[in-house]
């Protein structure tokens, strides 16, 4: 058992406040049902639905300053 003086490691903590200082959070509202679409695609691309959203817009804005 740790001593009650010792601050014990807060693994959610430190996560929230590293995702905090190095990303920006976009949030985006999907007819019902599409974010289980989403969620398949995503999984069958290997990739998280964050990943998989922010490769979308990636590429889509790609081609759209290529024009």
């Amino acid at each position: 058992m740790a001593s009650p003086s010792r601050k014990e490691f807060d693994q959610f903590k430190y996560q929230n406040e590293f995702n905090k200082m190095n990303y920006d959070r976009v949030e985006i509202i999907v007819p019902k049902g599409q974010k289980a679409v989403i969620k398949e695609f995503a999984k069958a691309a290997g990739q998280s639905v964050s990943e998989y959203i922010s490769q979308a817009v990636r590429e889509r804005m790609e081609k759209e300053n290529l024009k």
